[in-house]
């Protein structure tokens, strides 16, 4: 059987770039001078360390760990979080602020969360499925 204290630590000791959860608490305002909604209000829910796979990556991390603790799903994205961080709830905002590969291709793209956080009786890390959030392109 895996020791999943030890499992923990090796995984949490990969999370290595910065992620900022966010949860819609409104609706956009409209701003007077242009006509457009406004921001839209939201809460920070947790801004820490996790990293950001896709399918790809999860086969990866499953090579790096030896064991399957993710399993593909049909979701494309999976977010990895330490089980220190709260549970997503469907809709939340995912955010890589910092990359560590030092490509940062996933810095300023963002994600929802497509069903709150997986659960299991035995964790050894807050996984969430997500998918990509695509914003209107104006031509």
């Amino acid at each position: 059987m895996t020791d999943l204290t030890a499992a923990r630590a090796d995984l949490e000791a990969r999370l290595v770039d910065t992620i900022r959860v966010t949860r819609v608490t409104g609706q956009p305002t409209l701003d007077p001078h242009t006509g457009q909604p406004g921001e839209t209000p939201t809460d920070l829910i947790y801004e820490g360390v996790g990293a950001l796979l896709s399918t790809h990556g999860q086969i990866a991390a499953t090579q790096l760990l030896g064991t399957d603790w993710v399993s593909e799903g049909s979701s494309w994205y999976q977010l990895i979080l330490p089980l220190s961080a709260p549970t997503l709830q469907s809709g939340d905002l995912v955010e890589v602020t910092a990359q560590a590969a030092g490509t940062g291709a996933a810095e300023g793209r963002v994600w929802l969360a497509d069903e709150p956080t997986q659960v299991s009786t035995w964790e050894i890390a807050r996984v969430t499925r997500l998918e990509e959030r695509v914003t209107q392109v104006v031509f």
